[in-house]
């Protein structure tokens, strides 16, 4: 986990909530985070980022095997996959843009529109290292990347919300939002990562029963979390994201499926309770065997 949560980090940078003024101050039992994005690698030499956070090269030096240092101007990471347009899951790209040849990139159909067309991004980028675009089929079918071995891949497009720059936003299309399984062709182990969920379908929940471990939406605990805090008039639903409490809500979901089944929660939100580990909603997260992601957390299938 380079980064565990949600845009903005924790504290956020404007941010005097509990949480964010408590983390600062050293009032609160919390650790602070950056924004979400992982690393995935089946050999452990030859890297796959998940989302380009706007902290990516703090996240890179605090992970020094994405740097193997074999040449003048290196890197580990051979790809870069995107699992929507959401600027806290792209803008790292920008700092990417040194590198030597084309960025080798990932994601659906909709999120290239995005990225060319709402936040022209990847125009952009052809005045430096350039990118090379790979769709990711929607359909269900795996596919592998020759540039990641060890691992095999599946896209599931999943309910949420597209970018405010998006032509699309509020009208969502498949695409906009995915989910991914990742399975280890050596121990067939499978990870299902999917930080921004809206709602539990039929499709999602087949996918969440055959992984071995979740890293899953973890950003608001209360729907009216942002509103009862003033800080916005939006719920998390309307934000395309699940909240932990309540009828339906991503607690009572996870508690249907196997204890062995790993259950992170990535992309949390500055205001999210369950940050101050002594309050009683990290100690109902935790008491339902549900772990909280955090930056540098490291885990192998």
């Amino acid at each position: 986990m380079l980064g565990s949560a949600a845009g903005g980090g924790f504290p956020q940078w404007n941010c005097n909530c509990r949480n964010c003024d408590g983390v600062r101050r050293g009032t609160i039992k919390a650790q602070a985070r950056t924004q979400s994005s992982i690393a995935l690698s089946g050999n452990q030499t030859d890297w796959l980022l998940c989302n380009a956070s706007p902290d990516i090269l703090g996240q890179l030096r605090a992970f020094p095997e994405l740097q193997p240092a074999r040449a003048i101007r290196d890197s580990a990471i051979r790809s870069v996959l995107l699992m929507d347009a959401q600027i806290d899951h792209v803008t790292g790209l920008y700092m990417l843009r040194e590198h030597r040849q084309p960025l080798d990139i990932w994601c659906t159909e909709p999120v290239r529109e995005d990225l060319e067309r709402g936040n022209p991004l990847f125009h952009l980028l052809k005045h430096y290292c350039g990118v090379a675009w790979h769709p990711i089929p929607l359909d269900g079918s795996h596919f592998t990347m020759p540039q990641i071995p060890g691992l095999e891949f599946s896209a599931l497009p999943l309910r949420s919300n597209a970018p405010p720059y998006s032509p699309h936003r509020d009208r969502p299309v498949a695409g906009d939002n995915i989910g991914l399984s990742i399975e280890s062709t050596v121990s067939g182990k499978r990870l299902f990562y999917a930080p921004g969920v809206g709602d539990i379908e039929p499709a999602l929940w087949h996918a969440m029963t055959r992984a071995d471990a979740l890293l899953i939406d973890g950003t608001c605990f209360h729907d009216d979390e942002l509103i009862t805090l003033g800080v916005s008039k939006k719920r998390a639903r309307d934000m395309g994201h699940l909240p932990q409490a309540g009828a339906g809500g991503m607690l009572e979901q996870l508690a249907r499926l196997p204890a062995a089944t790993r259950k992170i929660l990535i992309h949390i939100n500055n205001t999210n309770p369950i940050l101050d580990e002594d309050s009683t909603e990290h100690a109902q997260v935790r008491a339902a065997g549900i772990e909280l992601a955090h930056d540098g957390m490291d885990f192998q299938l």
